[in-house]
């Protein structure tokens, strides 16, 4: 099956699946390329394979398109960038839960159905059990937290314009494009990190795995998503995420889990399941 033949609910899954278990493998070669030098290896390789694949005919893209496919690329790489650097600082799980934050008040903001609030509010109450606001997470870094923050708010304006580029332009190009776009931002500041010099063939590999699983196919998915759902619909069904990364935590990263985060999963769960019956009546 290909990817634009997936319906949106699957692929938005999918594309959750993806980014996280790709965050997790990328979090492990922060050692050697740094956390800006992985942003670039991974958006610099992510255009390259789309580009490579899609073959946009640039003489063609209209001036409209243009513009949303530059603010969509740009978003990206902001996006992308601030997300690992927080994550260098903070765990996953918790950078997760905090970029959350952003895609969430989106949600809420742009709901005009009751039950869209209420999954909302349901997916914020199982984030609160998981977000450092007891007393045990005193030591967490500032820092970390502002960018995870700060990745939310990119991640909003990306749900916004993806939507918008989505309808003007082919979903598979249009990532392409985005992605050319984002490493004008992810590029210069691996270089500036100065990582990218300790580029070996190991470490491309690793590079290759985490562009697929963290851009190439889950923006593809999620482009083509936004084609038929809206986005309250797609920003509820990211609530996933906090769980995906705990589970991804788990795997990769042998994170053990306490109960109060077993019930944020079940919380965000039934949240998304709950976005997803109301999108089907």
């Amino acid at each position: 099956m290909k990817i634009k033949n997936i319906p949106p609910i699957p692929a938005v899954l999918l594309a959750i699946v993806s980014v996280q278990g790709g965050a997790a493998i990328a979090k492990g070669i922060f050692p050697i390329m740094g956390p800006a030098g992985t942003v670039a290896l991974r958006i610099g390789l992510s255009a390259i394979m789309l580009l490579a694949i899609h073959k946009p005919n640039f003489s063609k893209i209209t001036t409209k398109q243009w513009k949303f496919a530059a603010c969509y690329g740009l978003v990206l790489g902001a996006m992308n960038t601030a997300f690992y650097l927080s994550l260098s600082k903070i765990p996953l799980g918790l950078a997760v839960t905090l970029e959350f934050i952003g895609p969430l008040v989106l949600a809420i903001s742009t709901s005009r159905k009751g039950i869209d609030l209420l999954w909302a509010l349901l997916a914020a109450l199982g984030i609160a059990f998981i977000a450092p606001w007891s007393g045990n997470n005193n030591n967490i870094d500032l820092i970390g937290a502002a960018l995870a923050l700060l990745a939310g708010a990119f991640w909003a304006a990306y749900i916004v314009i993806g939507g918008k580029l989505s309808q003007v332009m082919d979903g598979s190009k249009a990532v392409s494009i985005g992605l050319l776009v984002a490493s004008i931002v992810a590029i210069p500041a691996g270089i500036i990190e100065g990582n990218l010099l300790q580029l070996n063939f190991t470490t491309l590999l690793m590079g290759l795995g985490i562009a697929l699983l963290s851009s190439a196919i889950p923006y593809t998915l999620e482009m083509n998503a936004l084609k038929h759902i809206p986005a309250k619909t797609f920003s509820i069904l990211m609530s996933l995420e906090p769980a995906v990364a705990a589970f991804c935590g788990l795997l990769f990263l042998h994170e053990q889990l306490s109960v109060y985060e077993w019930a944020a999963i079940a919380l965000v769960v039934m949240a998304s399941t709950g976005a997803t019956l109301s999108k089907t009546k």
